[in-house]
């Protein structure tokens, strides 16, 4: 298609606005959907007031050319991604698999870091790898307090693993899609699943090599802050009433822990009317035994995902599910509950006020599940040690209650019953349904399979993919439609906006022939090397995504110029853009680990500078060898 533009005007104009969002993308001074939506914006009043015809006279710059970005494939297989991943989340599915090198019974520590790290590189190059971060974390601590070995060791090594594996495939990162995208949208093929595996896993290895030998030696040893890491993890008194068909019955206590039960503190067993103090040694576990326990509140939800008779009993089911469909709404047999609870369940701290009405009160008496809807799991008191029935135990203020209910219950108390109670801010969580895990791993690798071997399109298999997830229950819609990152959406509707008004005014060609201006332009291999340099600087100013969306034009244009295969310095643009490591806000992951780690801006900048101009050199090197550059 031959463009036709009247003046410089429309090109410089465009340029203008992309400074401005490099600028604003920098300083973060407004939120970037706001960014997002305000270029757009402007890019849509710009080109509704000063058309660019083409040679048929229509519009580059209406609103059909500049919205659709929104229907734009990749990014719809981004959002169905994300989808995917919450669903993994939501079913625990890896958690099993990444727990197998949490055991330093049988390897070294290290050994056991070193695992993690790569079955995290590995699965972050099919599945998005903000998940796969999320799943770690609490895995990498646990190795890190075993052992003695401070966090901050540890935290980034885990982030760069998965950024790393994200350059490998073409689902790795949704920077990938991206750029396939932006080629569709010029005119050229995208690109397939396993294109660039062969030079991604080169980058990805030597990358490894770098986190695993360096970077723990770049890293501040903080152990200081272990005590009141330790102090963090608040434990619950809760309470476990053993029925006659509980596997708990006929338990033994061994060395001081029941094997059953090996993350709890047992305080107090009742039987019988007989209270029962530790130790414990040598006494089994009886039908009807009543057992006062202490527990971290991740302890007690996995508890109570996957034992539910536990903690709660079936009257106790049935009300948080009468609650959640409605007290009018007729209930339904125990199938039904089995399969939706676990769904709307979730987690919530409580305190209570020094004003509120329940003080004083026994729990039983205050009869949370009646006014609520909610069951009450354990309560947290600093001031001793409880040591008595959770029905029974008087409330006073401070105390902080895990209570387990539906979605609405917990939000109806935060919004209505704040002089009684407080819902703490950011303690709701939802319980996983590792019931499902088999289902969404199977879904998953299905998916996986279907595009890579190109029996479906990337689209269809991970649109399909999430469907299948929300038509199985391994997460309902409203799980669904919260996965959607609405920063993702907006980011890549405008960038793609502003990237085909690059092209449309000629705004692309004019950096790329002002960049073939350098010294040794003439050179394909030191061209690609400075595209590279230029674009992962970029990427840890502004964001992957953008950074991927707005050279791909530029990059494919030096291509044409150079007279070189343009798939080259697409992949140089892949690879560029996913080098987000020297800065906490490159990369989601980065930002996942910050606090775990506890991390500054300047450590960021210590280990990941040398890490991009490692990865650097490593690149001109495959382009010389293996694309002959």
């Amino acid at each position: 298609m031959n463009t036709v533009i009247d003046t410089s005007f429309h090109m410089w104009f465009v340029l203008a606005v992309t400074a401005a969002a490099v600028f604003f993308f920098a300083r973060e001074k407004f939120p970037l959907d706001v960014t997002s939506i305000g270029i757009l914006t402007v890019l849509l009043l710009f080109g509704q007031l000063f058309p660019v015809p083409d040679a048929n006279g229509r519009n580059l710059l209406d609103a059909y050319h500049l919205l659709s970005g929104f229907a734009n494939p990749a990014l719809l297989t981004v959002l169905a991604l994300l989808v995917m991943g919450q669903a993994i989340i939501l079913t625990d599915s890896l958690r099993p698999i990444i727990r197998l090198f949490v055991n330093n019974k049988y390897m070294p520590v290290w050994f056991s870091i070193f695992g993690v790290l790569l079955f995290v590189l590995i699965f972050s190059a099919f599945l998005n790898n903000t998940p796969l971060v999320i799943l770690a974390i609490p895995i990498m601590q646990a190795i890190g307090l075993s052992a003695g070995i401070s966090e901050s060791k540890i935290m980034m090594p885990l982030s760069y693993a998965a950024i790393l594996g994200g350059m490998t495939t073409l689902v790795g990162s949704s920077t990938n899609l991206l750029v396939s995208s932006a080629m569709v949208e010029l005119g050229y093929e995208p690109l397939q699943f396993f294109d660039f595996l062969v030079p991604g896993c080169m980058m990805a290895i030597v990358g490894l090599v770098y986190v695993v030998l360096i970077l723990p030696r770049l890293m501040p040893d903080r152990k200081s802050l272990k005590q009141e890491i330790e102090g963090n993890q608040k434990q619950f008194v809760a309470e476990l009433d053993v029925m006659s068909d509980s596997i708990l019955v006929g338990t033994e206590c061994v060395n001081g822990v029941f094997p059953t039960l090996p993350d709890l503190d047992v305080r107090l067993i009742q039987r019988k009317g007989h209270l029962i103090l530790p130790p414990f040694e040598g006494y089994k576990i009886e039908s009807g035994d009543v057992m006062i326990v202490a527990a971290t509140r991740e302890t007690l939800g996995d508890l109570l995902s996957k034992f539910p008779g536990f903690l709660l009993s079936d009257e106790d089911v049935e009300l948080i599910d009468a609650k959640e469909k409605g007290a009018d709404e007729e209930k339904e047999g125990p199938t039904e509950l089995e399969q939706t609870i676990a769904e709307t369940r979730v987690l919530a701290e409580l305190m209570i006020p020094p004003a509120s009405r329940f003080v004083d009160m026994t729990i039983d008496q205050v009869g949370f599940q009646r006014q609520f809807g909610t069951i009450i799991l354990g309560i947290q008191r600093r001031a001793r040690v409880v040591r008595r029935r959770l029905g029974r135990i008087r409330l006073e203020p401070g105390d902080v209650l895990l209570a387990a209910g539906s979605q609405g219950s917990v939000n109806e108390m935060r919004q209505t019953n704040q002089a009684d109670v407080i819902v703490l801010s950011g303690s709701k969580k939802e319980l996983p349904i590792p019931k499902k895990a088999p289902i969404a791993g199977f879904i998953f690798l299905a998916t996986v399979l279907l595009a890579s071997t190109g029996v479906l399109s990337i689209s269809v298999a991970a649109i399909t993919g999430a469907v299948a997830l929300v038509a199985t229950g391994c997460l309902n819609i409203r799980q669904a439609t919260r996965a959607l990152d609405r920063k993702i959406m907006m980011l890549v509707g405008s960038m793609l906006a502003l990237g085909a008004a690059l092209q449309a005014t000629g705004g692309a060609q004019f950096i790329a022939e002002l960049m073939l201006k350098a010294p040794f332009a003439d050179q394909p291999l030191f061209m690609a090397a400075l595209l590279f340099i230029i674009v992962a600087v970029c990427t840890n100013i502004l964001s992957n995504n953008a950074c991927a969306i707005l050279f791909t034009p530029i990059a494919m244009n030096m291509a044409i110029n150079l007279g070189v295969d343009p798939f080259v310095f697409a992949v140089t643009v892949i690879f560029a853009a996913n080098c987000s490591f020297a800065s906490p806000i490159g990369y989601k992951t980065n930002l996942l680990v910050m606090g775990p780690g506890h991390y500054r801006f300047r450590d960021f900048m210590k280990a990941g500078v040398p890490l991009v101009f490692v990865l650097w050199i490593a690149y001109i090197f495959i382009a010389k060898l293996y694309y002959g550059l």
